[in-house]
């Protein structure tokens, strides 16, 4: 099978999924936006992906998508960085990216708001919540009780839109409980940010879950580009 037919395939299966998880979720198909993630996979994907109609890609490693955003530079896409962010990477990353996932604490919005200055838009900007029911180190999210601060802080900063919130479901924990968690974070935000609507959340395994509690925008990969071998 040639590579567009298998994403061609892949794609239609995804969104007759999402097709069928809005309709269980009372939701509006057109209400929700899909992202694929094409990370890892080279910049011919992304491009027949956007010929077969997916304008939203998600990306998460700097280096790779700055070389994939410069060689389809021709493409009306839409780039989403979805992973964390350091720091000394913002500016790179601000000359790509469309919207930033992973907001997560204030040195990063310090240093997204500095690296806007040669932007003609508003970089749009996500509150990562960390949706572990014990929350470690090394897992990307800011407290629950501290995305309201990032939100703010957000709001203040030159050149960046707060656009909503983001989160992961735990990996051994229960999505049902970890979505509904970030979408009354998202409901906090709303009450301060009416624009702040949006909320990423969900992938290929539990975006059906996701959906039921009001996620907006999806992030999945490996159900339409498949598994590395």
């Amino acid at each position: 099978m040639e590579r567009r037919e298998e994403l061609a395939l892949n794609l239609a299966e995804t969104r007759e999924r999402i097709t069928s998880s809005c309709l269980a979720a009372n939701r509006s198909v057109d209400d929700v936006t899909l992202i694929v993630v094409t990370k890892t996979w080279p910049a011919s994907d992304t491009e027949l992906l956007y010929e077969l109609g997916a304008t939203n890609v998600g990306e998460n490693r700097d280096q790779d998508a700055r070389i994939k955003h410069d060689e389809l530079s021709d493409l009306h896409l839409v780039w989403h960085a979805i992973g964390q962010i350091q720091t000394n990477k913002a500016k790179s990353v601000a000359q790509w990216a469309d919207v930033i996932h992973a907001v997560d604490r204030s040195e990063l919005v310090s240093a997204l708001a500095k690296a806007t200055s040669s932007r003609d838009a508003p970089l749009k900007a996500l509150v990562q919540v960390n949706l572990d029911p014990s929350p470690t180190e090394g897992r990307g999210g800011c407290l629950p009780s501290d995305a309201l601060r990032i939100a703010r802080e957000i709001d203040q900063a030159e050149g960046l839109e707060i656009a909503g919130v983001m989160g992961v479901a735990p990996l051994d924990g229960d999505a049902e409980s970890a979505f509904g968690v970030l979408q009354n974070v998202s409901r906090e935000l709303i009450s301060q940010f009416p624009q702040a609507s949006w909320i990423s959340a969900g992938m290929s395994d539990d975006f059906h879950v996701a959906l039921k509690y009001g996620a907006t925008h999806l992030r999945i990969g490996s159900s339409i580009l498949g598994h590395r071998g």
